[in-house]
């Protein structure tokens, strides 16, 4: 979809309820789905972080949306499929600013030059122990990005007409962080299997994006 369209499209969102849970729970492994159900966040004393769907003109003026890939690192998200985004810092006026800041770190767009649109449904990732509260922004050049090194292995920028694509949404057999030869939904991105907390997210994004 060209970015012009998309964009004079995408303000319909503001007026649509957000799916939510229910948008999670497609992606969700099924035994991620069990765990949820079990804890008690009132034990957890769980980190806060946000992070940014961004979407942005490609040179070809097509609709593209920014992923990275993480360095491979001791913990539970090493060498995953991500949004820009990371954990609060006492310099953050809100979980906002997070989401921008850390886009500005990780990829290198300006935070001053996205416009965030929609605040999505804030998400717990056990592994971890962080409520994650993503956001969708756009910004209406081509922005010029670049990997922050000590985080990012690679950027991504997946067409949308590839995330919206039936073709793309897959079962993976895959062993993780806290469990071993599973069957997992995801989405087949630039040749990457996106899962996990990301593919959620992504999940009711794109239930959103069907609607416009």
């Amino acid at each position: 979809m060209e970015f012009e369209i998309f964009k004079n499209r995408i303000s319909k969102l503001k007026k649509m309820p957000l799916p939510g849970e229910v948008a999670h729970r497609k992606l969700a492994p099924l035994i991620r789905i069990n765990e949820l159900s079990e804890i008690d966040m009132s034990k957890m004393n769980p980190q806060k972080a946000g992070v940014m769907a961004v979407f942005y003109p490609g040179i070809d003026a097509e609709t593209r949306l920014v992923l990275i890939l993480r360095k491979t690192y001791k913990g539970v998200h090493s060498n995953q499929i991500g949004f820009p985004g990371g954990r609060v810092e006492k310099e953050d006026l809100d979980l906002e600013a997070t989401a921008l800041r850390e886009t500005e770190e990780e990829v290198g767009i300006p935070r001053t030059d996205i416009e965030v649109l929609l605040k999505l449904t804030r998400l717990y990732i056990p592994p971890s122990n962080f409520w994650v509260q993503p956001y969708l922004g756009i910004m209406e050049k081509t922005p010029t990005m670049m990997a922050q090194e000590s985080e990012v292995e690679a950027i991504l920028e997946v067409k949308l007409s590839d995330f919206l694509d039936d073709k793309n949404v897959i079962t993976e057999r895959l062993s993780t962080s806290y469990a071993t030869n599973i069957e997992v939904p995801a989405y087949k991105l630039n040749g990457y299997v996106v899962w996990g907390a990301t593919g959620m997210m992504l999940s009711e994004i794109r239930e959103l994006l069907l609607k416009i």
